[in-house]
């Protein structure tokens, strides 16, 4: 018995080999600093917890609807109509398995065998490996500084085809913390509906920005397809719990779909999450939103006293995309010796497209341990220029 085809087209998530080198020697006894990983290290917000917990004691554990309790789905809205002043009918919103499953119901819904997706490079790995997993072929666009890492109109005019369904761009980005601009998503919008086409837009760090305004693209552009998370900037990576916003065309298949792929999203991290737009849990938020903030502060300009190179600010996020190229031309190995030599976990540009040269670093450690980290590197960096 032999696998699917498919399955030689998707490739392993780097970053997870890297996250259990570094478990390893955990396990034997190093103190390792991960920076690796992009999961916020805040644990789930008590208002939150305390949400589960009741909801847990009162035997609220039985199935929901395929797209989520009505309650959930009125209070995502009501979020967006007091932190953006956007209307959107809770009808339109979907509650799915995290933000994947959110994606998988999109590419389910809009992806024929063979058609295309446009999609950064750099950018998040698992966006082109469900593409190809609904029989599509992710077109990974190069970008680089000069747009901000990021997809614009332009792209989509130069490498729009015949066969393309979609683009695919993420504000806040990953690996590189970037973020679009209002305009440049109105015109990515312009751009996809004048050729018949869908824009996604992935927001799942929404609400973790740095210096501006906290936005989204349904502000000015009500057919895209949002995709969201109660992961990142509400800090439940494991509730496993996301949303999709959906024209209304859509409503009908997705539900369909989400009957079929998923049932219903988790009942109890449902109920958790009604209570993550309480005002009492927002303020915490908000304080560690600010906490991030000071880590950003502190570990781009020490990485840069250290001669990494970072292209283009971050804005927003928990990461840093820098050059390593002073030191080495493979980044994959630099990531690898520093932790076996250090016990600094880094991801290498690997898992994010043709980067060789390229490190994301993820700032989700408090400051003292930010500075340990930048200590060891320091000193791994004296010798690392001189390692064949």
């Amino acid at each position: 018995m032999t696998p699917a085809s498919r399955l030689a087209e998707i490739a392993p998530f780097h970053v997870m080999r890297i996250l259990a080198d570094a478990q390893a020697l955990e396990a034997a006894g190093r103190d390792v600093i991960h920076l690796e990983v992009g999961e916020p290290d805040f644990p789930t917000p008590q208002p939150i917890v305390d949400a589960g917990v009741k909801a847990l004691s009162k035997h609220q554990t039985f199935y929901t609807g395929a797209c989520g309790l009505p309650a959930l789905r009125e209070a995502i809205a009501g979020f967006y109509a007091s932190r953006f002043g956007v209307m959107v009918d809770p009808r339109r919103i979907i509650v799915t398995p995290g933000a994947s499953g959110a994606l998988q119901l999109i590419l389910a819904l809009l992806v024929d065998r063979d058609d295309e997706v446009l999609l950064t490079d750099p950018g998040y790995p698992c966006n082109r490996h469900l593409v190809r997993l609904f029989e599509g072929k992710a077109i990974n666009v190069p970008v680089g500084p000069r747009t901000r890492y990021q997809l614009l109109a332009e792209h989509i005019a130069a490498h729009w085809s015949a066969k393309t369904v979609a683009a695919l761009v993420a504000s806040p980005a990953n690996p590189t913390g970037t973020v679009l601009e209002l305009a440049e998503v109105a015109a990515l919008a312009d751009a996809c509906r004048a050729r018949g086409g869908a824009l996604i837009v992935d927001e799942i760090y929404q609400g973790l920005v740095y210096g501006r305004p906290h936005e989204t693209a349904l502000s000015v552009a009500d057919d895209v397809f949002i995709v969201n998370s109660f992961s990142k900037f509400f800090q439940m990576t494991g509730w496993r719990l996301g949303w999709l916003v959906a024209p209304e065309w859509a409503l009908a298949d997705l539900e369909k779909l989400a009957q079929n792929l998923f049932l219903a999203p988790s009942t109890l991290a449902q109920h958790a999450a009604l209570a993550a737009f309480a005002p009492q849990t927002l303020a915490i938020l908000e304080a560690r939103r600010q906490e991030f903030d000071a880590r950003r502060v502190y570990l781009a300009g020490r990485l840069n006293q250290l001669g990494f190179v970072q292209a283009t600010p971050a804005e927003g996020a928990f990461y840093l995309w820098v050059d390593a190229s002073r030191f080495s031309h493979d980044a994959s190995d630099f990531a690898a010796r520093l932790l076996a030599s250090e016990a600094v976990a880094v991801t290498p540009g690997l898992d994010f497209g043709q980067a060789p040269t390229m490190l994301r670093f993820a700032y989700s450690q408090p400051i003292d341990r930010l500075a340990q980290a930048c200590g060891r590197i320091a000193e791994f960096c004296k010798h690392y220029t001189h390692m064949p």
